[in-house]
């Protein structure tokens, strides 16, 4: 059992994450807070309550949003308390020592700027993000918004860490007024609260989950097509392989540059990705910026050893500041959580709601709506294979799927179907989305003799209670020539 000097040497705050839900099921994040809960170390009963003033995020963070009363307990108490004055002392050493840390590695990184930009005037409009500003606008390094993450028994593989990412929520930070992008990274924990982030927030938590099963993972800081900011996740292998990692959709993409002396009768590597420039990558323990002579992802050599391409930062300045347990870096990344939802129940839900709404939109047309369960369920395996294509990459079952559907259709019938894919479980909002696809209406307005409807919805939960959720409606009916 620790003792009260040992718990005082444990500078990790507590975060608190508060979080609105509406009743379609939309999350925002009201407030986040970072409490300090030594005080209660000196407690002669083991306990004390406080009151904890929550403010907004944002750029509402300076803006109170209530008052949380805490209360705080130690199991088991302490065999012996520390006075106020050592809690009092501890912590006020704790906030010089950052303050100097803090001071220290602003030093050095307008040092290493200004050498940066003295290689090449260039270098200034090149994409290296050193600083970002967290949901309550506090300036961090980049690297303390990576950690390795490991799942536990979650996740299994690499590519299955990328699919739980991509189906979280992709959102923009919220923008209050004119003036563009609003640049908010959120912390892991407030990102996961949420259910739903920006880009930069998938590449964090991308990455921290391929750095804790083994990889050597970056996140890339640079642009995509027409010049748009962008971040993704790289790979680097043992043989020199760099794969790329797009954290909104899971998909890979090897990257092989061009060399621009080559003859032109020489065919170049073909680039598939879309990722035009880039400008600094970096983890938990490094930060390297571009300094070739062209940012274009398409040339750029990814030898990072080689600082005539890649100009490094100091791993110990990173360090000082974004080590676990360091006084300035975030608290330790929360375990991913099991999910709460019952697949096979919302699957069912799901697809009970959108029985009735197609059933009401036929009906608006004058039309008659006829189910057949069968049919239905013969979607099943093609649903299951879309799910597993996104997740490894390869496609399975789709000869028996086919086969079961020839079966299905009798001789001089038609059939069609319509697969799409959502990160949410909103009957409503998915059903609207699919009538603006005229494939879709083509099906639910269809018109013929011996006309059958079929819906099949599948669940597929994930951490952090995320879904990917596959719908497809088909129908069959008698071609009438």
């Amino acid at each position: 059992m620790a003792d009260a000097t040992t718990m005082l040497s444990i500078c990790d705050p507590v975060q608190l994450i508060l979080i609105k839900l509406d009743t379609s099921g939309e999350t925002t994040l009201v407030a986040s807070h970072f409490l300090e809960w030594r005080s209660v170390l000196e407690s002669e009963t083991g306990a004390t309550s406080l009151a904890v003033e929550l403010l907004g995020v944002g750029a509402e963070c300076k803006v109170s949003v209530g008052i949380l009363n805490v209360k705080l307990e130690l199991y088991p108490p302490l065999s012996k308390i520390l006075s106020q004055e050592i809690v009092k002392t501890q912590l006020s050493i704790e906030r010089q020592k950052t303050a100097e840390k803090e001071r220290l590695f602003l030093v050095y990184a307008k040092q290493w700027w200004r050498e940066y930009l003295q290689i090449r005037p260039s270098h200034n409009t090149r994409l290296v993000k050193i600083f970002a500003q967290d949901e309550n606008w506090i300036n961090r390094p980049v690297c303390s918004y990576v950690r390795p993450l490991r799942a536990g028994r979650l996740l299994d593989t690499p590519r299955q860490a990328a699919r739980f990412v991509s189906v979280l929520g992709f959102e923009k930070a919220p923008v209050v007024g004119g003036g563009g992008k609003q640049e908010q990274w959120c912390t892991l924990l407030a990102f996961l609260c949420r259910n739903k982030g920006d880009c930069e927030d998938h590449c964090n938590l991308l990455c921290s989950l391929l750095l804790g099963f083994g990889l050597d993972a970056y996140v890339c800081v640079g642009t995509k097509g027409k010049g748009v900011a962008h971040t993704w996740v790289m790979t680097y292998g043992t043989d020199g392989t760099v794969t790329f990692w797009e954290s909104l959709n899971g998909h890979r993409y090897l990257h092989k540059p061009i060399n621009p002396d080559a003859p032109p009768m020489v065919e170049q590597p073909k680039c598939e990705y879309p990722y035009r420039s880039i400008g600094c990558i970096f983890n938990h323990q490094c930060f390297l910026a571009n300094c070739q002579p062209s940012d274009s992802v398409e040339l750029c050599v990814f030898d990072l050893s080689d600082e005539s391409r890649w100009k490094p930062m100091s791993e110990e300045a990173i360090k000082s500041v974004c080590s676990p347990g360091s006084t300035t870096s975030l608290p330790p990344f929360p375990p991913l959580c099991s999910s709460v939802v019952d697949a096979a129940a919302e699957s069912n839900d799901l697809e009970l709601q959108l029985r009735f709404l197609v059933s009401e939109y036929r009906k608006d047309l004058g039309l008659t709506t006829v189910w057949e369960d069968h049919l239905s369920y013969l979607l099943t395996p093609a649903l299951a294979s879309y799910e597993i294509e996104r997740t490894t990459g390869i496609c399975a079952g789709n000869e028996e799927f086919q086969d079961s559907i020839r079966r299905a259709v009798p001789n001089g019938h038609t059939f069609k179907g319509f697969p799409i894919h959502f990160v949410h479980r909103n009957s409503r909002r998915a059903f609207a989305t699919c009538l603006r696809s005229p494939f879709c209406d083509e099906i639910l307005s269809c018109r013929g003799d011996q006309i059958r409807l079929a819906v099949r919805v599948r669940v597929f939960t994930y951490p952090e209670s995320a879904c990917a959720v596959w719908i497809m409606f088909a129908c069959k009916y008698r071609s009438v020539l």
